[in-house]
């Protein structure tokens, strides 16, 4: 099968129904290709349409008709991802309980920071509510457009926590899932009270079954309206947990997810003691200070293979000089590793990679280096199915470089977003 072939086949499935449309069918064969979940592709060719990767591999065939864009000395990544992040919002906020809350009010679509990331290689950022406690959810956006609709990609990305050890951190989140355990039972009293209900009506229809029409007496159509009828008595509608309850059942129920904020070790275990024995997919965010203690839980982290958002430091173990790299002693206990910039700035933004090439230089994995800005990011937001890989049937949002992304020195050239470049002068 031909790569026009395979396009033909394959494109209905793939026009986006929620994201601009990328531009016409297109070919770009570049040196390399890091793909963040297929490995390395050398020589690589990847074909998009509709904003969509519809084919990529090596040395690929290109039907003649296709245009082609050519560059053998570039190497592309997945567009980065920073999932937490506050570029462009200004607002702040105290210590409250508010998970409803939601920081798209806050989005600026033409502050200049987006079209500096952009330009950086950032295709997509995950913009938290700012606070202590529980401050609310995360949106997704991308860097680009005049609209905040146009900028955004998803609301509800996550839930965000953030926990200290203390009294006052235990008593919100333990409250937060009392209230839970509350709704869940007005659930269950509801439940029954359908049921019960339920059967009594069923009685009743049989009471007056003598009463009903025979069949073959019956108008056309009137035996659908009665299984209609039936069907709709016979599903059970939950009620609807309130505004500040919502966020938590959706988190239970895997439909949200959190990130819990920490800074050091005991924050962890004394968050284990609020949550007890719930079981819920979540999120570390690990604040990095020069001598974090993280190290004491890292076995621990990595046998739940948790996700831990951090930055690319070195740090120091506590009361020595001694230098620890905790994002490749995570990796290797298991966890699975974010790295965002340093600090929530375009200037970082513009150094992560050179920063993450440190981190690589001192021990961590490339590759896991590579997901921690890619794909593991994706995951934070719950949009890993869709970003974070160059992979057929994903979104093509693509950063290309002139060398190697995590030397020093190197430099983006080009950037696609949803198939379309978006920055860099590219010609066939």
């Amino acid at each position: 099968m031909t790569i026009l072939s395979t396009f033909l086949a394959f494109a209905p499935a793939l026009v986006p129904s929620s994201q601009p449309a990328g531009g016409g069918l297109l070919a770009i064969k570049v040196g390399r290709a890091e793909t963040a979940s297929k490995g390395v592709i050398e020589h690589a060719v990847i074909l998009v349409d509709g904003g969509k990767i519809i084919e990529i591999g090596s040395d690929l065939p290109v039907e003649r008709g296709i245009p082609v864009i050519e560059r053998p000395e570039w190497v592309v990544l997945p567009g980065l991802i920073n999932p937490y992040s506050r570029i462009g919002l200004e607002s702040r906020s105290g210590s409250e309980v508010t998970p409803e809350v939601s920081p798209t009010p806050e989005i600026s679509p033409r502050h200049p920071d987006y079209a500096e990331l952009l330009e950086a290689g950032v295709t997509t950022l995950g913009l938290y509510p700012p606070g202590m406690g529980i401050p609310g959810q995360a949106a997704v956006v991308r860097p680009h457009g005049t609209t905040i609709g146009e900028m955004l990609v998803k609301e509800g990305a996550y839930l965000k926590v953030y926990f200290r050890s203390n009294a006052a951190s235990k008593k919100y989140v333990k409250d937060a899932w009392a209230r839970v355990d509350e709704y869940d039972d007005k659930v269950k009293k509801a439940k029954e009270k359908w049921d019960k209900d339920n059967d009594k009506s069923k009685s009743k229809s049989s009471e007056k079954k003598d009463d009903e029409k025979k069949p073959e007496e019956k108008k056309e159509g009137e035996d659908k309206k009665d299984e209609k009828k039936d069907d709709k008595s016979k599903t059970f509608v939950p009620p609807e947990p309130d505004a500040k309850i919502k966020p938590f059942v959706q988190v239970r129920d895997g439909k949200l997810g959190e990130l819990v904020t920490i800074s050091q070790a005991s924050d962890w275990a004394h968050w284990l003691d609020a949550i007890g024995e719930r079981k819920f997919g979540y999120t570390l965010r690990v604040m990095m200070t020069r001598e974090l203690d993280l190290f004491e839980v890292k076995e621990e982290i990595g046998k739940q293979g948790l996700r831990v958002v951090m930055e690319p430091e070195i740090t120091l173990h506590p009361n020595t000089m001694r230098q620890r790299n905790l994002p490749m002693e995570l990796v290797q206990a298991g966890a699975k590793l974010v790295l965002i910039p340093r600090n929530d700035t375009v200037n970082d933004h513009k150094n992560w990679l050179r920063n993450v090439g440190e981190m690589i230089g001192a021990g961590l994995d490339r590759e896991a280096a590579l997901k921690a800005v890619t794909i593991e990011a994706a995951a934070v937001l719950g949009l890993e199915k869709e970003l974070g890989s160059l992979e057929k049937g994903k979104t093509a949002n693509m950063v290309f470089f002139n060398g190697d992304p995590f030397e020093v020195g190197t430099q983006v050239q080009a950037v696609m977003l949803e198939g379309e470049f978006v920055f860099g002068e590219v010609k066939e």
